[in-house]
């Protein structure tokens, strides 16, 4: 197996998706906290690496073998099956990622907090049910909802709580406050899974997937992907309207214009291999400003 190969295996081109919560948890820990714990932060980041890793191998894994299109799907599309990939092999780097990311996690608890390993036991069921068991999550109008939560909002709620374990307290209304940060990359993670699903609507209903765009149908589902775009937006005029962040964060709604000529193509035409890159490009502009702008807000002027 070459790079090119294991690089498509595990979906490594999406990875920012999850490393960008990750980067946020760290920029909202220090503007709010004003803490780090960089020991405990890397050991985290390769672990949430790996198990990223794992995820889109099972994926991948279950499809090849739950695949009712064996002639085409099975053999012409699907990784495993194009490129003939021993499943020793397969069921080995499922081991090491797996069981990897299981220590360096219950490390990073026994440093940090146990609330640390209830929070990646949730991500850890999510994962390996989301392709897993005889109804996988992914194949249920629960894919979306559950992605985004955890790769939006855990992930930044984990980051979070291991650079301040010592301050952070478990309450509503501090659960509230963080999920509002974290609501932009909730929405547009589960938009990417969303134009994902729409635009493989065809082929999962073929091999007896049956998400949400099976049940509320394509128009719905444009719809709502548009409209968790705008509420992106949103979030952060509200959560700086209430004080939670810097009014530099505003500055992101410049970027608003780009996300709309990004998101035509996909409204017009729903095809994977010409315009889901349009969900693609506005979930990593989206979180890279984010992001740097939440560093800058950092700078004290």
């Amino acid at each position: 197996m070459n790079f090119k190969i294991f690089a498509e295996l595990i979906e490594l081109k999406a990875k920012t998706a999850s490393i960008f919560p990750f980067l946020l948890g760290l920029a909202y820990s220090l503007y709010h906290y004003q803490s780090v714990n960089l020991s405990a932060l890397a050991i985290y980041f390769v672990a949430m690496f790996m198990f990223n890793c794992f995820v889109d191998i099972w994926d991948n894994y279950n499809d090849y073998h739950k695949a009712v299109d064996k002639d085409d799907y099975q053999k012409n599309t699907n990784i495993i099956g194009r490129e003939n990939l021993s499943m020793g092999l397969i069921k080995s780097l499922l081991a090491f990622f797996f069981f990897g990311s299981l220590i360096l996690g219950i490390i990073v608890a026994l440093m940090t907090g146990w609330a640390v390993f209830w929070l990646g036991l949730l991500c850890y069921a999510v994962g390996v049910f989301y392709a897993g068991g005889p109804k996988p999550l992914s194949s249920l109008p629960l894919g979306e909802l559950l992605s985004g939560l955890t790769m939006g909002y855990v992930i930044f709620l984990i980051c979070l709580y291991i650079n301040s374990s010592q301050n952070f307290v478990w309450s509503f209304a501090n659960l509230a406050t963080t999920f509002l940060i974290a609501l932009p990359n909730t929405l547009l993670i589960a938009n990417l899974m969303l134009a994902n699903n729409t635009c493989d609507l065809e082929e999962d209903e073929a091999n007896h997937r049956y998400t949400i765009v099976h049940y509320i149908g394509k128009k719905a589902a444009l719809i709502w992907w548009t409209t968790a775009l705008i509420l992106a937006f949103v979030a952060i005029v509200v959560a700086v309207i209430l004080g939670l962040l810097s009014p530099i964060m505003l500055l992101i709604l410049l970027i608003a214009p780009l996300m709309i000529k990004f998101a035509r193509p996909y409204l017009l035409k729903q095809v994977k291999k010409e315009t889901f890159i349009s969900s693609v490009k506005i979930l990593m502009v989206f979180q890279l400003v984010q992001v740097l702008l939440f560093f800058v807000s950092l700078i004290k002027f």
